[in-house]
């Protein structure tokens, strides 16, 4: 800015306007038409005792001065409208100028807009409003202190934690007591947390924990994959706080410090035998604390968050999340996965690609870089099961994958005929023949191990047993040796010159 002021005090002692320029930093032409206007309007050095560089101003440019006819932006109106999510400066002096052009005014310009709007901001404190829109920010924290439940058998004192939640722009907040921090419990929180609020923020900022943020990186933190799918499911984003940054989660920080007080310190007396006594007795000392009155501005947590953010949560979904585990798996050339030694299908095109999948109490899900390409009802009882969708299968196996019943059969038949026999029986003992081709894929490994000879041999011994036999009993006969032992053939009862010794009739006192 032009220091109009400084221009005419070196004039006044007769320096040059170069050397003017030079010390003000300003163009010679700007010095020339200071000392210009200030002879016309009549303003020397000194200047009146009280004049302020803004009544300098006006009296050197009285034309720069806004004209009366511009219209004064209603800046109470645009603080509400800050307040909402979305809205910008930008967008609302957009709809000022629309509004002064129906009206045949002359708005500020943007400029003029944003540095009168900064100085009402400023006055009002409104900026805590602009950071912190309705809606915006779910703070989550684990509290220091921790309540006490007494064990009934053993009298032992347990250490109960305290989960926080609280809304960052009505400062809202949630409570509520588990047994440990764990990933379960953690979750459990945040899905409890948005039941109470009956809405979602677009954003959650939880701590650098390990049940949510795998690695802490500074520009992209990892974070964990169930936490992941969990803010998925609520359509929300996690934008971690950042290591001993407490300020980045300022209101859960002083919500804890406040809830260590007005709920953990208040309960100290009291004794409580199961976490559902304890979580029963914190509800209504945190309706209290919702509804206690701001000291330093009018209204409650409660009443702020009534009129003010309630309505600029995100929906929740139809269903709360419910806790899933991840794993990775392979499917196999029967286009099978195995999960928790159940087994079940996914598109042939997947055979050797590795997937993801996502196990709940109900449902596996599985997907393949992000995209869900299939799911099963869970199954559950005897080992071994298969869950198949008849359209997973490939029209031609030959084209897809390296073995089929002919070849398993042909296989068998080169071992011999009791080997073929078996897997037949094995591939005939499904619902679905693929599903046997991993009991015949074990049965070739078996004659790798034992030799061939030896299977074959089992093979007959166990088709002996049953007309059906499984991997298992084969494996079983050759694993114990059974397939070694020579069966007794029947000897003809002509002469005892084959036994080693015989005892006759007259041993036992049979005299004929």
């Amino acid at each position: 800015m032009t220091n109009y002021r400084e221009i005419l005090r070196l004039n006044s002692q007769g320096i040059s306007q170069r050397s003017i320029s030079a010390s003000c930093e300003c163009s010679r032409n700007t010095v020339s038409n200071t000392i210009k206007r200030a002879e016309e309007q009549g303003i020397s050095w000194p200047l009146p005792k009280g004049m302020s560089d803004g009544d300098l101003i006006e009296g050197l440019f009285p034309e720069r001065q806004v004209s009366s006819s511009r219209r004064l932006p209603d800046y109470d109106y645009i603080h509400k409208e800050m307040a909402k999510n979305g809205v910008t400066l930008s967008l609302v002096w957009n709809e000022y100028c629309e509004t002064c052009r129906l009206s045949h005014e002359v708005p500020f310009m943007y400029t003029q807009f944003c540095k009168y709007y900064r100085e009402y901001a400023n006055v009002s404190k409104a900026t805590m409003h602009i950071n912190r829109k309705p809606g915006e920010l779910l703070e989550v924290d684990w509290a220091g202190k921790t309540a006490t439940i007494i064990d009934r058998d053993t009298g032992e004192a347990i250490n109960a934690y305290v989960f926080v939640a609280a809304l960052s722009s009505s400062q809202y907040a949630y409570v509520e007591a588990f047994l440990s921090q764990n990933q379960e419990n953690w979750i459990a929180a945040h899905v409890n947390a948005y039941q109470f609020f009956g809405g979602v923020t677009r954003i959650l900022v939880p701590d650098n924990l390990k049940t949510g943020v795998e690695k802490t990186l500074w520009y992209t933190p990892i974070i964990n994959k169930t936490y992941h799918d969990m803010a998925e499911h609520y359509g929300t984003a996690v934008i971690p706080a950042r290591v001993k940054k407490p300020k980045d989660k300022a209101t859960v920080e002083g919500t804890v410090g406040i809830i260590s007080t007005w709920i953990i310190a208040a309960l100290r007396r009291q004794k409580f035998f199961s976490l559902r006594e304890l979580n029963e007795a914190i509800k209504p000392k945190l309706k209290d604390f919702n509804s206690k009155p701001f000291q330093k501005k009018p209204g409650s947590r409660l009443s702020v968050f009534l009129e003010e953010e309630q309505l600029a949560l995100l929906p929740l979904p139809q269903a709360p999340y419910e806790l899933a585990t991840w794993k990775i798996a392979t499917v196999q050339f029967n286009y099978h996965i195995a999960v928790e030694k159940m087994f079940y299908s996914c598109p042939y095109e997947y055979i050797k690609h590795k997937v993801d999948v996502r196990i709940t109490r109900n449902v596996i899900e599985v997907f393949y870089n992000n995209h869900r390409v299939c799911s099963h009802p869970k199954l559950h009882g005897r080992e071994g099961q298969y869950s198949t969708v008849v359209e997973h299968m490939p029209e031609d196996h030959k084209q897809y994958a390296a073995w089929n019943s002919e070849r398993f059969i042909s296989w068998a038949k080169s071992v011999g005929p009791n080997t073929a026999i078996a897997v037949q029986a094995i591939l005939s003992s499904h619902k679905v023949e693929q599903q046997g081709y991993r009991s015949c894929m074990a049965l070739l490994k078996l004659a790798d191990k034992y030799a061939v000879n030896r299977l074959e041999v089992a093979c007959e011994k166990a088709l002996s047993y049953t007309p059906n036999p499984s991997y298992k009993s084969i494996q079983t006969i050759l694993k114990t040796g059974h397939d070694k032992v020579v069966r007794e053939e029947t000897v003809p009862n002509n002469t005892s010159a084959n036994f080693g010794f015989t005892r006759g009739a007259d041993y036992y006192g049979r005299n004929s």
